[in-house]
């Protein structure tokens, strides 16, 4: 009897699970239309999108700098030794490039603006929700998708591949400190040979792949900050889910984006 109850717990848990699952999915599905359906409807609060762009990058890029300049240094620095071993140390400035531009860059860059970014969005909007400044606006006349959603989520699609680019060009700018520890090459050789390798497909995947991390990173945000409840504590619960949920939606968006690239390159 015992076992079967255990089996039935189980099986009423999984259910349960999987429930959830599927209706925050279905809800969030809803709430993106919602919000790609402010991108083009008046009224365009233009000055809050560009302020909204400006805080999210004027927060997040003295960080994502310093990740991809360590993040530069630190591959050089791994890799020196085995190529130096072949005798092709002149890879180094292509492999750098390659892996930051096609890969590392936008996904320690998107866990980076899930950490710091979308969490901040769900805590303002869920504080936001907490206050009832949300429905002070809907009373007053104010479209709050527009206002508060729409315009945090295109900054984040907008800034975070910027963002990206700025950590690609400091990692290369850690790349070359690195490898002038061991050797002296100039910057100008260093950056010819950094560019040599790098082609179409290695630069403009990433950048589409960017784009999306950054609409998820804003969405899902704000989609955590709108379902908070009406408790203080639900705040923190907005943004630590915010992190949690952008973080996964990163890894999974990437793995979409490879297997398509794959796919078109025939690889």
């Amino acid at each position: 009897m015992k076992k079967d109850e255990h089996k039935r717990l189980r099986i009423d848990n999984t259910k349960k699970f999987y429930n959830v699952v599927f209706i925050d999915l279905g809800e969030l599905a809803i709430f993106t239309a919602r919000v790609i359906r402010q991108f083009v409807s008046p009224p365009y609060e233009h000055r809050e999108l560009i302020r909204q762009a400006y805080v999210i990058g004027n927060k997040s890029v003295a960080m994502v700098a310093l990740t991809g300049l360590i993040m530069g240094l630190v591959l050089t620095m791994q890799t020196q030794p085995t190529l130096v071993q072949f005798g092709v140390q002149s890879l180094i400035p292509g492999m750098v490039a390659v892996s930051m531009f096609r890969e590392v860059g936008p996904v320690v860059t998107g866990l980076i603006c899930a950490g710091k970014i979308s969490s901040g969005i769900g805590a303002e909007i869920g504080a936001m929700k907490v206050t009832e400044q949300i429905d002070a606006m809907e009373v007053s006349g104010t479209k709050p998708l527009s206002f508060v959603v729409a315009t945090r989520v295109l900054a984040t699609t907008v800034m975070v591949p910027l963002l990206v680019f700025f950590s690609d060009a400091f990692s290369l700018i850690g790349s070359y400190l690195g490898v002038n520890l061991f050797e002296s090459m100039s910057f100008e050789l260093f950056m010819k040979n950094a560019f040599d390798m790098l082609g179409f497909m290695d630069v403009i995947p990433a950048t589409i792949k960017s784009v999306v991390f950054g609409f998820f990173i804003g969405l899902i945000g704000a989609y955590k900050g709108y379902q908070a409840g009406l408790g203080t504590e639900s705040v923190g619960q907005a943004a630590n889910s915010a992190v949690v949920n952008a973080s996964l939606s990163i890894f999974i968006i990437d793995l979409v984006a490879v297997l398509i690239t794959n796919l078109l390159t025939g690889n």
